[in-house]
């Protein structure tokens, strides 16, 4: 057949060039404007947009584009800055107000950080607009994953008949590129599926795969895990009792399929509002160092399960 060409279409996903205010505002499904974002509100935001290009729109005579590194801690109202040499210190509100005679609404909410730590530029967000042409990156949402392929999902005919259709495709005829509408044929076969192997222990030993899928009912691991050391932290709002029973039936269901689990955390469940994310996750990390430390243990927390609501 000699040298051939493997063309096929593929999409991705892109940053809609927005305001970065109507993206915190779709991306956190929020409608009420005037209320602080919370620590966790904070922590997507700053997951979604780093290394993200915006630009500013609050000089008419002069935009600037700034790379994304970071979220602000504090909102913009309690955010103060040296704006010279000597030290003088101003808020970033009343900066924009003397130096471009601009009003800032979203004062209760963070600014973006360019620049490094020791050299911040803060950007508060109504002023600053994606730039467009930028692949997004990061995991979709189950809604974003189901209308992509909604927009880009081909059935086998359609997909042959636009690859058929590419010698038509201008770019390619601009570099002079021509390609065959027909396409080739190749022998192929399919494999049937290995047999899985478990442990002799478990009611099942053997296990056949169907369409690449299978389940791990009434077989162990031949070499499970060991978990010795782990915590919970639950950011819901159910009670206690019910944390403590799900933990419990996991790690029991673990120990059933060949791991082996200790049946108790290394210090008490931890409860939490999605509010103080960061604060809890410290006391744990801090706790569990401490109890670590003193049983004379190098190891560290080897599984920290989170509890949250399904949002």
């Amino acid at each position: 057949m000699g040298l051939s060409l493997n063309i096929d279409i593929s999409a991705t996903s892109f940053f809609k060039p927005v305001t970065v205010v109507q993206f915190v505002l779709e991306f956190l499904n929020l409608r009420d404007t005037s209320r602080p974002l919370t620590d966790r509100d904070r922590v997507k935001i700053k997951k979604a947009l780093r290394g993200v290009r915006v630009e500013t729109n609050h000089q008419e005579d002069q935009i600037r584009r700034y790379k994304i590194t970071g979220i602000t801690p504090v909102p913009m109202s309690q955010l103060i800055f040296p704006v010279d040499e000597r030290g003088t210190r101003m808020s970033v509100v009343h900066y924009f107000m003397q130096r471009y005679n601009y009003n800032l609404q979203y004062t209760s909410w963070p600014c973006l950080q360019s620049g490094s730590d020791a050299r911040p530029v803060y950007l508060p967000m109504e002023v600053c607009k994606i730039v467009e042409g930028q692949r997004y990156s990061k995991k979709l949402n189950d809604k974003q994953v189901t209308n992509i392929l909604r927009a880009t999902c081909q059935r086998p005919q359609q997909r042959e008949q636009s690859i058929r259709e590419y010698a038509e495709d201008k770019f390619a005829q601009e570099f002079g590129i021509n390609v065959c509408s027909d396409l080739v044929s190749v022998p192929a076969r399919v494999l049937p599926p290995p047999m899985l192997r478990y442990h002799d222990s478990g009611k099942e030993k053997t296990c056949a795969p169907s369409v690449g899928q299978w389940n791990m009912i009434n077989k162990k691991m031949i070499n499970g895990g060991i978990i010795d050391n782990w915590a919970c932290v639950s950011f819901s709002r159910m009670r206690p009792e019910e944390v403590h029973r799900f933990c419990c039936d996991l790690i029991q269901m673990c120990n059933m399929t060949g791991m082996s689990v200790n049946p108790r955390p290394l210090v008490d469940n931890r409860s939490a509002s999605p509010n103080h994310i960061e604060n809890a996750l410290r006391d744990v990390y801090r706790r569990t160092t401490e109890m670590l430390s003193k049983q004379g243990h190098e190891k560290q927390l080897q599984l920290l399960i989170i509890y949250v609501c399904h949002v």
